[in-house]
């Protein structure tokens, strides 16, 4: 969630005591300079929490508790007092809430009237200038794009003549078992299964490694099991760009002076500075990785891991395809089926769009062979042809999505405004409190829904303008094979980006005819006429050059 979008909730509270005050503590008069501080600062999302006629001794409060629910979830960022008693009377309390509970979920607190504000306060008189002082130093270092870590990433080696900014080289040692950690991903194999290869290999993990070269012992050197590798290490190792040369400042913060637990900083918020040293991993080799990752390859309950994993879509419904196989079906009638129609068996949430794996085999194969054959053959009718047809289609795919998410956000301007004509409409007794809930009731879930689709279609949109045709890409790929013989899960990916299964036309039937869209990566679907026998005249070929 980003700080736009959390709460700024204004805590307002009084005790029975308190009413003998007079007007300066009311609840009326709290909110009023709460509110006016929060909009003078232009802080997001304001939201008011009462506790009136509450003791400030226990924070057993109604009104705290449904606070402190939503600070507990991440959803509010800021929280704003009168001052420090409204938050309460018991000042350990008080102090575990300003010093250790509102940091640990990141939650800025303010007292006006006590000049309290933990951004720049603390009850600590030095620590707010050590903070200050170390964190503008730290800052300035990330944004020069220097290296902030003492600790040199396992694949590279630090730079005898870099002096103090500490410049990366690669370590021939170690790069080599980052290349094989990348290149089982891209076939397929999870950390955990990755782990036990090294294990198997008797491959030193980072840490022991790291400690036979440096002497330095760490939390996790185990000297009885040098060689067992973490699962954690692996997928760290993965998701890191350092390896595509690239530097990803301020990553992670810690919550307070006093709480030094790490937290994770937005993607958004972190300082990125590409091409700073050399690449271990190059940019092909990192796609094909995260298409994997993001696929949530899992293993089935037989114990393998099937190369087609998070590509497969239906072409209805738009949901993933899944495996049916069992332990007495034959390999040969192993097929994927649509996940949502798996799901709601019986209920026709949608239909089977059923194919089985071997025959997906023989189309992807072919299909790639073709395009192959045809990349490397007819070079420039190939790249017109893609890029006349694939600029069209991607245009087509675009616009198609700007106009839903156009559409998503007029109709959520609409609902607001149809519950604010429904809660006047109630008011004035011209629909009763059942029509009321009824109605509402149907809107809001229709503005969940919608708001929750909002993200996702951004999502598409920018991945799509991010997606641009680039037939040159496409071509560096094809020029590292002439014709591909076994379709592996890195072949599939180092090609494939999505395929989309149509429903026959006469559904259950093997025979009736199916559409099958296969979607290459860089150019998108691929149809050129008269290619049918592009992958023959490939082995022709070849006999002919052998």
């Amino acid at each position: 969630m980003s700080n736009q979008d959390k709460i700024t909730a204004l805590y307002c509270r009084l005790s029975k005591d308190d009413l003998n005050v007079g007007d300066s503590d009311s609840i009326v008069h709290q909110r009023a300079i709460l509110e006016k501080y929060a909009k003078d600062n232009c802080f997001p999302n304001i939201r008011v929490f009462v506790d009136d006629g509450y003791s400030g001794v226990s924070f057993d409060r109604p009104g705290f508790q449904e606070m402190y629910k939503l600070i507990e979830a991440g959803k509010v960022g800021i929280v704003i007092t009168k001052d420090l008693s409204r938050l309460g009377r018991n000042y350990i309390e008080v102090g575990n809430y300003t010093e250790f509970v509102f940091p640990r979920f990141g939650v800025r607190y303010i007292a006006i009237n006590d000049n309290y504000d933990s951004l720049f306060s603390d009850n600590n008189e030095l620590a707010p200038f050590k903070n200050l002082f170390n964190e503008a130093v730290f800052k300035a270092k990330a944004e020069r794009g220097e290296r902030l870590g003492t600790t040199i990433p396992y694949g590279y080696r630090r730079d005898p003549n870099s002096g103090k900014e500490c410049h990366l080289l690669i370590n021939e040692e170690t790069a080599p078992v980052v290349r094989m950690i990348f290149s089982m991903c891209a076939e397929g194999i999870g950390p955990s299964n990755i782990a036990k290869a090294l294990k198997e290999k008797k491959i030193l993990k980072p840490t022991f490694y790291r400690f036979q070269k440096e002497g330095r012992y760490g939390t996790h050197t185990d000297p009885e099991s040098p060689y067992t590798w973490n699962t954690r290490t692996i997928s760290d190792i993965l998701d890191n760009e350092i390896y595509l040369g690239h530097t990803i400042n301020c990553r992670t913060r810690i919550a307070s002076f006093k709480d030094k637990r790490t937290i994770k900083v937005p993607k958004e918020e972190q300082l990125r500075f590409e091409n700073t040293h050399e690449a271990i991993i190059d940019k092909e080799t990192w796609d094909i990785v995260h298409k994997v990752r993001e696929g949530r390859i899992r293993k089935t309950r037989m114990g393998e891991i099937n190369k087609y994993s998070g590509l497969i879509y239906c072409a209805d419904c738009g949901r993933k395809h899944y495996l049916y196989r069992g332990r007495t079906v034959k390999r040969e009638s192993y097929s994927f089926i649509c996940g949502n129609y798996h799901k709601h068996v019986g209920i026709e949430k949608c239909t089977p769009h059923s194919i089985r794996e071997v025959v997906l085999d023989e189309i992807v194969l072919e299909e790639i062979n073709r395009a192959l054959y045809y990349a490397r053959n007819n070079t420039k009718e190939f790249t017109d042809y893609i890029s006349k047809k694939t600029s069209s289609q991607y245009r087509k795919e675009l616009n198609a999505k700007t106009a839903e998410l156009s559409k998503a956000e007029k109709r959520i301007i609409e609902l607001k405004s149809l519950f604010k004509r429904l809660y006047e409409d109630n008011v004035l007794g011209r629909i009763s409190d059942e029509q009321y809930r009824m109605l509402s009731l149907d809107y809001n879930d229709e503005q969940k829904e919608l708001e929750q689709s909002i993200p996702d279609l951004q999502k598409e949109i920018d991945a799509l303008k991010s997606e641009c045709t680039n037939v040159q890409k496409f071509l560096d790929i094809v020029r590292k094979y002439v014709h591909v013989e076994e379709l592996t899960s890195e072949v599939l990916r180092t090609f494939i980006s999505k395929i989309v299964v149509h429903e026959r036309e006469k559904k259950h039937s093997q025979t009736s005819p199916q559409q099958i869209d296969i979607y290459f990566r860089y150019i998108g679907t691929f149809a050129l006429p008269n290619t049918t026998d592009a992958a023959e005249e490939t082995k022709q070929d070849e006999r002919r050059t052998a």
